[in-house]
């Protein structure tokens, strides 16, 4: 992001005045989707496109919101107890409202705020601008700084009360806790994680933008968390002794003993979480043995698994896969919650170019317009840039 250019806006839209500048990234997600909210392991790293705003608190109980990309302004009462409807305005004022309930004594303040992750490309642009707000709320009015895990369910909070979406807490977490150069395995049940160096030497990790659009509020994705959910109560039922919390709680055969019990799809749904929680260990066991090619074989079996059992894959996706397995591409798969958006792939360096360019021309004769390419670079999380 430039700096300069969030800066030049800032001052233009308020008065004239500077404040400080924060960043938050979105986030890539090498292997494990929809495991997180099934109490399993994510795979994220923070990358170096996200949210960029400049803030300054202005001695009122407003606060006053600019969006630059949208070319939109918003203002509302610290303590408005309904908040704006424009959704964009609304993460700030859930992130407002969840850190005046951790005790912050949160004023008004006049921000302003851009992008470079893409939207509806399962990067977590909502995350990265969760964490964003909540690094500068932190910064700038809390006596007794929160925890950095404490940002993160801010920011969870705020969309599962603000926005409407279920979401679990890898976006967030990979927002807030990245390093450059390093990955990171987070437990979403305990929230232990460990840091991975990533550094595949001969290879290049890219997305892949089918730059169609997904909306999660209201979507299939809160569909497939209640199926989920079905599952664990039936095999809570069928197994009486046994404490079942959510999907990580259950084995193969324990599935296998309700199959008859629940609906095809919830069973086909409930198989996939289940394969992604080993093929998420797997992984960190290749990273570990500097092995990349199982890494990239995991990632097509996630690909599989997402589009023909948990089926959040699209067309368009499909035929994303399709191209990077008859280039030879070491793994390849959809990233994020589905219905749209990215393929991230793993790519030796001298089939990066062809890819590239066999996937841009092959999409654009199927479906009229190029996909976006990506290149990712694994970088820190939220931070106070000035």
């Amino acid at each position: 992001m430039d700096i300069e250019f969030v800066r030049s806006r800032f001052i233009k839209h308020f008065d004239g005045k500077t404040g400080n500048i924060y960043f938050s990234p979105g986030r890539i997600n090498l292997i494990g989707e929809h495991t997180d909210y099934n109490g399993g392991f994510v795979f994220p790293g923070a990358v170096d496109k996200g949210i960029m705003a400049e803030v300054r608190p202005n001695g009122t109980n407003t606060v006053m919101c600019y969006s630059i990309d949208l070319k939109d302004r918003v203002e509302f009462k610290v303590d408005d107890p309904e908040g704006p409807r424009a959704t964009w305005a609304r993460f700030i004022y859930g992130m407002v409202q969840e850190f005046k309930a951790l005790g912050v004594d949160v004023k008004g303040f006049n921000i302003a705020f851009a992008g470079d992750v893409p939207l509806g490309a399962g990067m977590s642009s909502s995350a990265a601008m969760e964490s964003c707000f909540g690094c500068a709320l932190n910064d700038l009015f809390a006596d007794n700084k929160i925890s950095k895990w404490d940002i993160v369910l801010a920011g969870q909070a705020t969309e599962h009360k603000y926005i409407g979406v279920n979401c679990g807490i890898m976006d967030q977490f990979a927002s807030v806790f990245g390093q450059k150069g390093k990955l990171m395995r987070l437990d979403c049940r305990s929230r232990e994680f460990e840091y991975f160096p990533f550094n595949p030497q001969g290879y290049k990790l890219a997305l892949v933008n089918s730059k169609v659009k997904h909306e999660l509020v209201g979507s299939p994705y809160n569909d497939r968390r209640r199926s989920c959910e079905n599952v664990v109560e039936a095999v809570a039922k069928q197994f009486p002794d046994k404490k079942f919390e959510t999907l990580r709680d259950v084995n193969e055969e324990e599935l296998e003993a309700v199959k008859d019990k629940v609906s095809a799809e919830d069973y086909k749904r409930a198989h996939f979480v289940l394969g992604e929680k080993e093929r998420v260990l797997a992984v960190c066991d290749a990273l570990n043995a500097g092995d990349y090619e199982t890494v990239g074989k995991m990632m097509y079996e996630t690909h599989y698994g997402l589009s023909k059992e948990y089926e959040v894959s699209c067309e368009e996706l499909d035929f994303l896969n399709d191209i990077a397995k008859e280039d030879g591409v070491t793994g390849s798969r959809i990233m994020g919650g589905g219905f749209g958006g990215c393929t991230i792939n793993l790519i030796k360096d001298d089939l990066y170019d062809k890819f590239i360019a066999d996937v841009t021309e092959k999409f654009k004769a199927k479906y009229g317009h190029a996909p976006e390419i990506y290149p990712v670079v694994i970088s820190d999380g939220s931070h106070k840039v000035c």
